[in-house]
């Protein structure tokens, strides 16, 4: 699990000050991204080797709000080991521990010079085993 910490921006939110749904899959992606980066991978070096990761199938659970100002904590967590595709779990919650939401994500490891699923590339593997 890897935990990323984000404060929520007043853009972020409706009138009432309460976080606009549609705006959690940009927090699960700043949490998938920081994942990625605390294992020294980047989606631009995997572009810079032909790989795209598209979302394929993204699910969320809200159980309490989350307001303007309020400092999260995304914990991601690899269900799997990876194959074609790669699968996470995710929990948000506030400062006070509350937990606000649970989701899950699917990606899929796609070559992009021939637009077709491929299997998760090695130096990915290599570094999962740490």
């Amino acid at each position: 699990m890897y935990q990323t910490k984000i404060k929520v921006r007043y853009a972020e939110t409706d009138q009432m000050g309460v976080v606009y749904h549609g705006n959690y899959a940009q927090y699960l992606e700043i949490g998938r991204l920081e994942w990625l980066s605390a294992l020294g991978i980047s989606y631009k070096e995997m572009e810079a080797n032909d790989v795209m990761l598209p979302v394929v199938s993204l699910s969320l659970n809200y159980k309490n709000p989350a307001y303007y100002d309020d400092v999260l904590t995304v914990s991601t967590t690899l269900l799997k080991q990876p194959t074609a595709s790669i699968e996470f779990a995710y929990e948000i919650h506030n400062s006070s521990g509350e937990l606000l939401t649970t989701a899950s994500t699917k990606l899929v490891f796609v070559n992009m010079k021939s637009n077709f699923p491929m299997r998760c590339p090695q130096y990915i593997l290599d570094k999962l085993q740490i």
